[in-house]
Formats: structure tokens, C-alpha cells, sequence
């Protein structure tokens, strides 16, 4: 091959990679991120400092190009899904990383609960109103309401819950206007609304919106989670433990750095999420000791036994354990002894 010709194919490739990074197919790409301790970024006014530390576990997630496509099919421990696996139909970027942000904002009020719970602390709910996770085009909503916003009243009525708003709307019948107070961010805003039938419930009228509640855990000692951008519910165990160790007297760490993953409900069961090998990899990298895996109440296909088969391939020596409940997590940390 000819200088001429050998560099005029190099330009070619060259040109082909740099523009298969902006080509983006159907698909998102998984990978391990980072153990994030929890202390720096959850504060219990007045609350006992640990000698380890607890921290949450993610995974990196962002759309295929073809460079990440191909890389993730010859890379261990990256996963490549469909994007209606990840999206709902029709669920734009934006409303997508809203509902993460919103089931992340869930999971820490149960996580708050549950900790304040079990240490016997004075802690209440406040309802801050209807919580919009997206809007349906065809709908009256559109181009008036957009995810995250919080609807706080409607004709000068407030509401204690999402199902009492959803009892109010289904008095109306189309072509009623209902008159909305809501909130953006932090500034309240106004808008009367036209109601309509539903295409595929012709009986049933509506604004178009998906809806969740708006809550706020009120505590006495008070608590703050600065989780930023960090979307997703499962963080929800560790936050419970880190939490519930600045309530209490002594260290639940005993000095080891314990990492874990795992979805928490009110009641504290501790329920299975996405990426568990992943985070194992990210653990181990971080230098964890101990690793909370959801046990799925024996499953044999549960987080914890996909938790055990990745730790043997990477060959960790972090202690894989098995929870089912925020109560099995803080017997096993009350067994430990002071690391060495």
C-alpha cells in the first residue's frame, strides 16, 4: 500500500470513529460505577461519627453509540439493554431522569423512616402535594404541566394524598375546567385546565398526567441527604444504616469500610435492583470489606446469589451477606468485632 493510500485509509477509519460517538442506536450501555461514602453527604444534627464508613453503590448507565455498543459486548461486567427495557413508551430523557430522581427522593423518606423508627426518634409525615412523573401529549396537561412539577391544589382545594385528588377529577365529566395551583421548582404557578376523556377509557376523564405522591419526612433530630443528581431507589438500605448509626450511640462500622445496595420499603423488608455484579466490582475496587446484598427471601436466582457469583470471578475477599429486612443488616453489624 502507497504512504498516499495507507494514510488516506487511516483518515477514513479515523473519520468513522469520531462519527460513530454521535451515532446513538436503540440501546443503553451499563458498566460499574463508584462506592460513595455515605457520611459527607448525610447529616443527623447532633449525630455520633463512625471510624468506617457505609457507603451506597451505583452503576453507570448512558445511551449506546456504536463505540460503547461494541466495546460493551467484549468487555466483562458491561451490560447492554434495549431502550424500552429502560424508558416507559413514549418517556422522554427528561421525564425519565425525573422519575429517577423522584423514586430516589422516595427511597430516602423510607430510609429516614425506617431508621428513625428502629432508634425510637420522633419523626412525622408532611404532604406536599400531587407529584406529575410525566404528561400524555394528546392530553389538556400538555404544554401547561411537565414532570416534576407538584400540583398543591385544585379548584382551592388541598389534598392529603394523590387518591384523593384522583376521587376529586373522577366527579368531572369532559369539558369541565378545573383551576390548578402548582408548584415548579420553587415558584408556584396557576393555570386553568380543560378535562377530557381518555382514548382507551372513553368513561374516564382526566388532565393526562402520571402521578405519584409528594412527601417530606419531618424529623426531630433533623436530618439532610445531599444525593445531587444520584437518581433510583437503591441506595435505600444503606441510607437506613448510615442513618441510623448517626442516631445511635457507638459504631455499627467498627472501622470497616461496608458497602451494599438494596431497595427499602417503610416496613424495612429490603427488596432486589439492577446491576448487582456490577456493583459488586465497584465495591471490591473501592476497597470494601462487607457487602449488603438483597437475599430475596432465599431465591435462588436472587441478588445475593448473582452478588456471590461475580465476588468468585473477581476473586474479592469482601463478605458477601445476605439481607432480607433493615433488622438482619443490624444484627449481623452488631456481631462484629472492632477491626484489627
Amino acid at each position: 500500500m502507497s504512504r498516499k493510500a495507507y494514510v488516506n485509509t487511516t483518515l477514513v477509519v479515523a473519520l468513522l470513529l469520531f462519527a460513530s460517538a454521535f451515532y446513538y442506536l436503540p440501546y443503553y450501555v451499563t458498566k460499574p460505577g463508584m462506592a460513595k461514602e455515605l457520611e459527607p453527604i448525610i447529616e443527623v444534627s447532633g449525630g455520633d461519627r463512625a471510624e468506617g464508613s457505609f457507603m451506597l453503590t451505583t452503576v453507570r448507565m448512558g445511551r449506546a453509540n456504536i463505540y460503547s455498543y461494541l466495546l460493551a459486548k467484549w468487555s466483562d461486567y458491561q451490560e447492554i439493554y434495549p431502550e424500552a427495557s429502560v424508558r416507559g413508551e413514549d418517556e422522554t430523557d427528561e421525564e425519565y431522569n425525573v422519575r429517577q430522581l423522584h423514586l430516589m427522593d422516595t427511597s430516602k423518606n423510607h430510609a429516614i423512616k425506617v431508621a428513625y423508627d428502629h432508634a425510637g426518634k420522633e419523626f412525622s409525615y408532611q404532604y406536599l402535594g400531587v407529584f406529575v412523573l410525566d404528561v400524555h401529549e394528546d392530553m389538556p396537561a400538555a404544554g401547561i404541566l411537565k414532570a416534576g412539577d407538584q400540583i398543591i391544589q385544585v379548584d382551592r382545594l388541598s389534598f392529603d394524598s394523590s387518591q384523593q385528588f384522583i376521587d376529586y377529577i373522577a366527579t368531572k365529566k369532559a369539558g369541565d375546567t378545573v383551576d390548578i395551583v402548582y408548584k415548579r421548582e420553587e415558584t408556584e404557578k396557576q393555570a386553568t385546565i380543560t378535562l377530557q376523556a381518555f382514548k382507551d377509557k372513553p368513561n374516564q376523564v382526566g388532565l393526562g398526567i402520571s402521578l405519584d405522591d409528594a412527601t417530606r419526612v419531618i424529623t426531630v433530630p433533623k436530618v439532610s441527604i445531599d444525593s445531587e443528581q444520584i437518581g433510583g431507589p437503591s441506595a435505600g438500605l444503606m441510607f437506613s444504616l448510615e442513618i441510623y448509626n448517626q442516631l445511635t450511640k457507638g459504631d455499627l462500622t467498627q472501622g470497616y469500610q461496608i458497602a451494599g445496595t438494596g431497595t427499602i420499603d417503610e416496613e424495612g423488608k429490603v427488596g432486589p435492583i439492577g446491576g448487582i455484579q456490577q456493583k459488586i466490582v465497584a465495591a471490591d475496587k473501592s476497597g470494601a470489606d462487607i457487602f449488603f446484598a438483597p437475599n430475596e427471601e432465599g431465591n435462588p436466582h436472587s441478588n445475593y446469589q448473582e452478588a456471590l457469583v461475580a465476588a468468585k470471578d473477581i476473586n474479592t475477599k469482601m463478605k458477601i451477606v445476605p439481607v432480607d429486612h433493615f433488622t438482619d443488616a443490624l444484627h449481623y453489624l452488631k456481631t462484629l468485632e472492632d477491626k484489627k
